[in-house]
């Protein structure tokens, strides 16, 4: 299995929103915390982002993609000076309908698109709580090619919605999400050699991952985990924990337990299906580990999750 793909499908909690805005300067707009994660695009003209308190204003051009992982409270605006006013989200986490834009009296117009992911932070993949708040993604030809051509079909669909634009924009959405991960990754995997950025880049850790991704149900020891990487126990054993940040049978479990409670959100399975899919033969073992990871038996979790 693909571990990127994984570590998202593991966080998600619901559908992502998307909008296409049109603003003429003066303009602000502050963004409150989430849940989840954020990205803006300029398309056109310019807008400034204002992420949390410490960090430097940073201007924002055509074609500029800035992503905030974390989902902190930021601004954009025309100006760093700008009044700001208040971005209130829907309870789903989408944005109310967008006012029809004002006059801009001959300023430049600046349009911009928006988006929003909601990822639980219970079990946040370390993948993700690896990167930074803000991820900058400057417009350079021949840079990421793919995320370019995501931005630009979600673009024309927010533009100009037809039919299958509902089942079209979220698939979009979460297509551009793992083009910017997948954009960050390539961009730090030349000099990075710690954390998941080395991890994704070191082929012995990431043939054990694919493995306990593609199985988590499978016995797995440190020596078999080992000759999936072609290396002795001790070294994987080092080189595994050094990266992931957790021996490997920790993540292991750690995994088995992020997929059951996955499987007890998404569906109705008896709890024997998900003790077997987590590597339990005993329903018994099985919720006195999910007990110990989540606080709470797996039959009251579903009930408050699902």
């Amino acid at each position: 299995m693909d571990v990127l793909s994984d570590a998202i499908a593991a966080m998600r909690t619901g559908r992502p929103h998307s909008a296409r805005t049109v603003k003429y300067a003066p303009w602000g707009d502050r963004f409150p915390a989430g849940e989840g994660a954020g990205f803006h695009v300029v398309l056109q003209g310019s807008a400034w982002l204002l992420p949390p308190e410490g960090a430097d204003p940073l201007l924002l051009g055509p074609g500029d993609v800035v992503f905030l992982a974390h989902g902190c409270h930021h601004a954009l605006a025309d100006h760093p000076d700008s009044p700001l006013d208040p971005v209130e989200l829907e309870p789903d986490g989408s944005w109310p309908a967008a006012p029809e834009p004002r006059s801009g009296n001959g300023r430049p117009a600046t349009v911009m698109l928006c988006g929003a992911y909601q990822l639980s932070k219970a079990r946040a993949h370390p993948l993700l709580t690896d990167l930074p708040p803000v991820i900058h993604f400057p417009a350079r030809v021949g840079r990421h090619a793919s995320l370019r051509s995501a931005v630009e079909l979600l673009g024309a669909e927010l533009a100009d919605p037809q039919p299958g634009s509902d089942a079209i924009v979220p698939a979009l959405l979460d297509t551009l999400l793992l083009y910017l991960l997948r954009a960050w990754w390539l961009r730090e995997r030349a000099d990075e050699r710690t954390g998941w950025a080395g991890a994704l880049n070191d082929p012995a850790v990431t043939a054990a991952l694919h493995a306990i991704h593609r199985d988590p149900a499978r016995p797995w020891s440190v020596g078999e985990l080992g000759a999936a990487a072609g290396l002795s126990r001790a070294a994987f054993a080092r080189r595994f924990t050094s990266l992931v940040g957790r021996p490997p049978l920790a993540y292991v479990t750690w995994w088995r337990m992020t997929c059951a409670g996955r499987l007890l959100r998404a569906g109705d399975a008896p709890l024997r299906t998900v003790a077997e899919r987590a590597g339990y033969t005993s329903e018994f073992a099985f919720a006195k580990a999910f007990k110990r990871e989540y606080g709470m038996a797996p039959g009251q979790y579903r009930r408050l999750n699902g």
